[in-house]
């Protein structure tokens, strides 16, 4: 029976990159596992089929000698590579790897715990100047009665009969071998016949662990603090993760702050807009006077050096902005109005005082204009 061809097999083209002819593989092995159809015959074929090709075209030498020869350059019988049906961690390790856990690596002994984050909101007044923050973190630890062994005080773990104390058992599928994590000690590598009574043979149990974090000056939004070893307990007695204390900066009803400077808006009135003033400014430091020159349009910012905010990794201390908005006088009484209604007849229309305006209307006359 004629052998179907290979970049058929895996649904790719002749140019496929080594990648899209792993990828294929992994979509149809998935599919046809013998694990996921243990009573279908056809579905057994079609994995080994696939295999096969994969095993071929996976490697250049032999994908070479295919595409140059077809099937006869790499059968065994006529000189050629073939396949040679090894064991299935040297040929698909890299596909199922995390799928069957391969790797064949030991897992026996203590584990690490798992790395923790915490976020803690701090106001932008702290975080500009930093502050020392308490935080109440839950999280698995070490059970005491038993140091984090999971088995009852007096007695120990003993090594699983089952792997062995690899954590890693081998099933056969065919001529194909398949490492998985062993049932009985859960990769462990260990039994525990006598559990601890506090943590019932885990060896962790949830508390809740009270923390002082230093929190330094210039820190913003998306700012991690690492706190070496505050994280779970690890497995077996294993070392405590990392705990990631993840900043985020509360919104403030002046400022915002965009990296090393501060922005603020700040109403005027009318009157000192075209005349000038004065105007009084808050800043992280305290109130400032701000000098607010003759015919200031909204928009204008004004900048006060070293008012902003000194970088975390260092830097110049930043600026605060300031831009103006004119605000328009509301509830006016009638000598109000009628005061206002002389002083726009003065102006007539446009001219010097509103130059803006004149250049605005100019260019809608020009648009017109250009249209006809």
């Amino acid at each position: 029976m004629s052998k179907r061809d290979y970049y058929e097999v895996l649904g790719v083209e002749k140019s496929a990159s080594e990648q899209d002819i792993k990828k294929a593989y992994r979509r149809i092995a998935m599919k046809y596992h013998p694990d996921r159809n243990p009573d279908d015959a056809n579905a057994d074929e079609k994995f080994k089929e696939a295999s096969e090709a994969y095993e071929i075209l996976s490697q250049g030498e032999k994908r070479q000698a295919y595409d140059q020869y077809g099937h006869a350059g790499v059968d065994p019988q006529m000189g050629g590579g073939g396949f040679q049906g090894g064991s299935f961690s040297d040929i698909f390790g890299d596909v199922f790897g995390d799928i069957f856990g391969g790797g064949g690596g030991r897992r026996q002994g203590p584990q690490r715990g798992s790395d923790l984050r915490y976020t803690l909101e701090v106001t932008l007044e702290d975080a500009v100047r930093g502050k020392t923050a308490e935080i109440k973190v839950p999280l698995l630890q070490h059970c005491d009665a038993c140091d984090g062994s999971g088995a009852k005080p007096g007695t120990s773990p003993t090594t699983c009969n089952r792997c062995g104390g690899s954590g890693q058992v081998r099933m056969q599928q065919g001529f194909f071998q398949v490492q998985q994590t062993c049932p009985t000690c859960r990769g462990r590598g260990q039994s525990i016949d006598d559990p601890c009574g506090s943590c019932r043979g885990k060896g962790l149990v949830e508390k809740t662990k009270t923390l002082s974090v230093k929190v330094p000056p210039g820190v913003d939004t998306g700012d991690r603090i690492r706190l070496s070893g505050e994280g779970e307990g690890g497995p077996s007695g294993g070392p405590n993760g990392d705990l990631y204390v993840q900043m985020s900066v509360k919104q403030h009803p002046l400022f915002e702050r965009d990296g090393r400077n501060l922005y603020c808006e700040f109403p005027i009135s009318f009157a000192d807009a075209a005349l000038g003033g004065e105007h009084e400014i808050p800043t992280l430091d305290g109130r400032v006077k701000l000098r607010i020159p003759a015919e200031t349009q909204t928009g204008k910012l004004f900048r006060l050096r070293g008012k902003g905010v000194q970088p975390v990794r260092g830097g110049p201390v930043g600026d605060l902005l300031c831009r103006a908005v004119i605000e328009t006088p509301v509830n006016l009484n009638g000598e109000q109005k009628e005061l206002l209604d002389k002083f726009r007849t003065s102006l007539g229309e446009g001219g010097d005082q509103s130059p803006r305006q004149s250049s605005w209307f100019d260019g809608v006359k020009n648009f017109f204009e250009g249209l006809n």
